[in-house]
């Protein structure tokens, strides 16, 4: 199931839909025709667990192609927002995951050359998510460094205290699709979340994937153009620490709830590991994509 957050015009409120081929479904008004209570907020839908997956996904099978009147709408029609608009907590970025963009980082941007023994973790506050199409903002006043990272992300379906490798991806709710962009300039004293945490500078979407349709997320091809030119391209198997790693890791120290997103890092290819060193522009078009999840299309912007 392929679940996103949209508007019908600039005036409506936020919705929770099931996107159907050309065409979005509204969970609520869907569930409502059925006798079931579906939320129209995606965390309240998460926070429901597996079986509103199960009766959500039975029910979109079950009316496909006949849907009850009102409740499918073509997908032009409407304005993809993040598919978590705001999320609850911080995202949990992971840094130097692949073993080429630690080489070139160690390179460019003076971080070690050599493996990390753990993750590395960093975070971006909810104010950073802008959805499908929304513009990256380049403010010259604070960088001149503005870089891309497209990425794998992950979100919790479940609370996750400690758990083991074994058991981590049975707590995913879904996969997405993150852009981290970085202010290269802006890294403070060695933390990072002042370069990654700026608004604008987590794109999220179009979509979250549910995990029953992504068993294997560590088979991912993962790509990112500037201005129509690849930059970045690679598979998420080449990650150091894979997302089982990852949840058991922070959930060791740190309680994962629903909703919560992982950014899983990105590969090489970034622009400070270019010579020249290649940076965003107002006027510059970002696409990124995730194989099997979708793309997301941003300009930058001046502000």
């Amino acid at each position: 199931m392929r679940l996103v957050t949209y508007r019908s015009h600039a005036a409506a409120a936020a919705r929770l839909g099931a996107m159907v081929g050309e065409h979005v479904v509204d969970l609520e008004s869907l569930g409502s025709a059925a006798g079931i209570n579906f939320p129209r907020d995606i965390l309240d839908f998460i926070d429901l667990g597996p079986d509103a997956v199960r009766v959500a996904g039975a029910l979109l099978a079950e009316h496909a192609g006949k849907w009850p009147v009102g409740v499918a709408q073509p997908l032009v029609n409407v304005k993809l927002l993040a598919p978590i608009p705001r999320p609850r907590k911080n995202i949990f970025g992971i840094g130097l995951n692949y073993a080429e963009h630690i080489a070139e980082s160690s390179r460019a941007l003076d971080t070690a050359n050599e493996l990390p023994k753990q993750p590395v973790i960093f975070s971006k506050p909810p104010t950073a998510v802008i959805g499908p199409g929304d513009a990256i903002e380049h403010n010259a006043k604070i960088t001149q460094q503005l870089d891309w990272e497209v990425e794998l992300a992950v979100i919790m379906g479940r609370r996750a205290s400690r758990v083991t490798e074994a058991d981590a991806l049975s707590f995913v709710f879904g996969y997405s699709v993150m852009i981290d962009m970085s202010a290269r300039d802006c890294r403070r004293g060695g933390q990072w979340i002042y370069s990654k945490g700026q608004d604008s500078y987590a794109p999220f979407g179009p979509c979250i994937v549910t995990a029953d349709e992504i068993p294997e997320p560590h088979t991912l091809d993962l790509w990112l153009t500037v201005n129509g030119k690849e930059k970045q391209r690679s598979n998420t198997r080449h990650m150091l620490f894979k997302v089982p790693h990852l949840i058991a890791d922070i959930s060791a120290g740190i309680t994962l709830e629903p909703g919560d997103i992982i950014a899983t890092g990105t590969p090489d290819g970034v622009g400070a590991g270019r010579n020249p060193q290649e940076w965003l522009w107002p006027g510059d078009i970002v696409i990124a994509c995730v194989e099997g999840i979708g793309t997301l299309r941003h300009p930058v912007v001046a502000v």
